[in-house]
């Protein structure tokens, strides 16, 4: 979901920063959509997709505070949208709907008319009118407290909502300029849902009666754990392929058990799970499959050898132990043919279960091998947020230190290159490459530089030698009660994409806790990939600096869940960066259900690793994340989405004058001048898009690692032949 809170700054006077002007834009994505792409010819009609989701959605509203990814995707797939993304996260117009969208008047309001297509209608045969933009507009607007709202973005700038000159024309006027406009109506409910308070605020939880997709909603059974899709026979645009869509809540850790006995097509997968699934690809590794995918291997320390399981014993999903290791096997058969009967035994009983085993995973490696890892990176980054609300860090100085000290290239290296994706370093807090807005405004801060990083604490006062203070009793960096709070904020769970239960955190997507995604092997979380027995980053450490006899540490918050191996993996290398510059960090391992809530939002850290998602919006859905936070009448502070508590008046100005320009190239570059300056207020430091990986079977056509794209789930389906 996008960002739910917004903050309205004042306009200030802004300064050109200068010797920084926007960096390189990226006109293409680091890695497209991995569907396995195909004609419609070339799939068959019919047929039941199998679709793992994470839960099962408490609501199908989509603006509702308790709605998750699953309502998003049930949502896209039943309801109108003005605009879908392409391969590149910019939005286009979605002809099923709209013949044209234009703003057709500046002045002295910013009017937009939408002509809609005459063929849409809802699935009762009513057309989409302006009756259901106006309801929406309501509903949405902010001005009747009765409706449980998550956010109102965009629709509270909006005056009024009318019909244009005939059923066909929806004419918006908005009170105050609205640079992304396109961003609303999608969805697009019915004006049965939205009309009343009482409709928007249950009627749509538990059922879809009126929908305008290429599906349905048939039926959310919250007992059994699913949602099932069936094709809209009112829909006019091209009939969807397949007969129905299941999506099925099934975790993360089973989700290898699941595919093998054959009850997925699709699951999006951890790193372990598709190394496991591509080292059971037919053929040699590394030659493509049939039925599109990426057969290649993910490479990387404990990748599998050829002819051999791919995970030893003792690791999930393990092989038999034996046929990896020929020493083991020449043990083995001492044992068994030595005097010791009794040692005979037990390696007979040993051998017994080995034999066992080695069936077992060759039936799952072939039960397997019917899927691909569909591989790309979402629109998502994994960013180290430095608390600056009090300590050390609320000195810039040190901050930027902590950035300069970083080897971003390193660490999205360790996280991507085992994956076999593009290991380029994010270079934008607001956009991702391949958007229209993404520019690398990194050089506003500096890049990795250790000599910097000190000359930086050194200013700041703290130096070596001299004497230190010992630690109050208690949790290394341990904050006072008295913390400033994340008053009015709503504290978004993590959604377990990073995700999606394998406990790297994206914020904003749901409100769902994140659950663990069991046992894995080489840091199997989505975003924060690294192999087992990875060696931390070799290098010189320097002596521990200090400040009127205080020590410089650090209070670095992970989650302490069984999924977060790797993340805790990634920490690790920060923490040995940071000590070459005489930086400690106390690593503090938290319990996942309360990573959040109780220490991110609440500002409980110095140093933390989480993920934020990236819109086409980024005017809008980017503001809260980055608002300077405001005091409360209780002495706390409003930090809207900005957990690392950093902001400045010219990001707020830079923001407004942005979502107020209608100038689209203009308002590219006043977020790309708004990045140089989060990049200099070093709050946050982005390292990495997050990767994707999909399994699916061999014979899904466009369906898998989506990328940007909105998916087309009409032309989903099974290859015929």
């Amino acid at each position: 979901m996008r960002p739910v809170v917004f903050l309205t700054a004042g306009l200030l006077a802004v300064t050109t920063l200068s010797g920084c002007g926007s960096g390189e834009t990226t006109g293409e994505p680091l890695a497209g959509p991995d569907i396995a792409p195909a004609t419609r010819e070339r799939i068959k009609d019919g047929g039941t997709l199998r679709w793992a989701v994470d839960s099962v959605p408490q609501t199908l509203n989509a603006f509702q505070s308790d709605a998750d990814a699953t309502t998003t995707r049930v949502a896209q797939a039943v309801l109108p949208a003005m605009f879908r993304l392409d391969a590149q996260g910019r939005p286009q117009r979605a002809p099923e709907y709209l013949e044209s969208a234009e703003v057709v008047r500046t002045e002295p309001k910013q009017v937009v008319l939408y002509k809609l297509n005459q063929a849409a209608v809802w699935s009762d045969g009513r057309e989409i009118a302006a009756a259901d933009f106006a309801a929406q507009w309501n509903a949405l607007s902010g001005r009747n407290s009765a409706y449980w709202t998550a956010h109102n973005a965009g629709y509270d700038r909006i005056e009024k909502v009318e019909r244009g000159r005939n059923d066909l024309e929806v004419k918006v006027t908005f009170a105050r300029r609205y640079a992304d406009w396109r961003s609303l109506f999608s969805p697009l409910y019915p004006k049965e849902v939205t009309g009343t308070a009482e409709a928007f605020n249950n009627g749509a939880r538990n059922e879809l009666e009126l929908t305008a997709g290429p599906f349905t909603v048939k039926s959310v059974d919250r007992e059994r754990g699913g949602v099932t899709l069936e094709r809209n026979g009112r829909w006019w645009g091209e009939p969807a392929k397949l007969d129905r869509i299941e999506l099925r809540a099934v975790p993360r850790e089973k989700r290898t058990a699941e595919l093998v006995a054959g009850r997925l097509d699709v699951a999006d997968v951890d790193a372990a799970q598709a190394r496991r699934i591509d080292s059971a690809a037919p053929g040699p590794q590394g030659t493509p499959a049939p039925g599109g995918g990426s057969a290649a291997p993910l490479m990387g320390p404990g990748a599998a050898r050829a002819g051999t399981p791919l995970l030893l014993a003792g690791a999930p999903g393990a092989g038999p132990a034996d046929t990896a290791d020929a020493a083991a096997a020449t043990v083995s058969w001492a044992v068994l043919h030595g005097s010791d009967e009794k040692a005979a035994t037990a390696e007979r009983t040993a051998r017994a279960k080995r034999a066992e085993a080695e069936k077992r995973f060759t039936a799952e490696q072939k039960g397997l091998s019917k899927f691909a890892v569909r591989k790309s990176l979402e629109p998502a980054y994994t960013q180290l947020a430095l608390n600056g609300s009090e300590g050390p860090l609320a000195d810039e100085r040190v901050r930027r230190a902590v950035a300069r000290a970083l080897d971003r290239e390193e660490l999205a290296k360790t996280v991507l290159g085992p994956l076999g994706l593009p290991t380029d370093p994010v270079g934008s807090h607001v956009a991702l490459a391949g958007q229209p807005h993404y520019a690398d405004g990194s050089d506003a801060l500096g890049g990795h530089d250790t000599e910097e990083a000190l000359a930086l604490l050194a200013e700041a006062g703290w130096k070596e030698g001299g004497p230190v203070e010992a630690p109050p009793t208690g949790a290394a960096g341990a904050r006072p009660a008295t913390s400033p709070s994340a008053s009015g904020s709503p504290s978004p769970s993590p959604s377990a994409r990073k995700d999606d239960g394998d406990a790297t955190y994206v914020v904003g997507q749901d409100n769902k806790p994140a659950r663990d995604a069991g046992e894995q092997q080489g840091g199997g979380m989505p975003g924060a990939y690294a192999p087992r027995g990875t060696a931390a980053p070799a290098g010189p450490e320097a002596a521990q600096l200090a400040k009127n006899g205080k020590p410089l540490s650090l209070r670095f918050v992970l989650p302490a869940g069984p999924g977060s191996e790797s993340l805790r993996t990634v920490g690790d290398r920060i923490q040995q960066m940071l000590r070459r510059v005489g930086i400690r960090t106390e690593i503090s391992r938290v319990p996942d259900d309360g990573y959040f809530k109780d220490h991110i939002a609440n500002g409980q850290y110095d140093l933390a690793l989480y993920s934020w998602p990236v819109s086409a919006y980024p005017a809008t859905d980017a503001r809260p994340i980055f608002a300077k936070p405001v005091p409360a009448a209780d002495g706390s502070l409003v930090v809207e989405q900005n957990y690392t508590r950093v902001g400045t008046d010219e990001v707020d100005q830079l923001f407004e004058r942005a979502i107020t320009e209608l100038d689209e190239e203009e308002g590219r570059e006043l977020m790309r001048r708004a990045d140089e300056r989060i990049w200099t207020a070093a709050g946050s430091v982005p390292l990495y898009q997050r990767p994707q990986l999909v399994a699916a079977q061999r014979t899904v056509a466009n369906a898998g690692a989506f990328g940007f794209r909105t998916p087309s789930y009409e032309d989903i389906g099974f290859l015929a032949g």
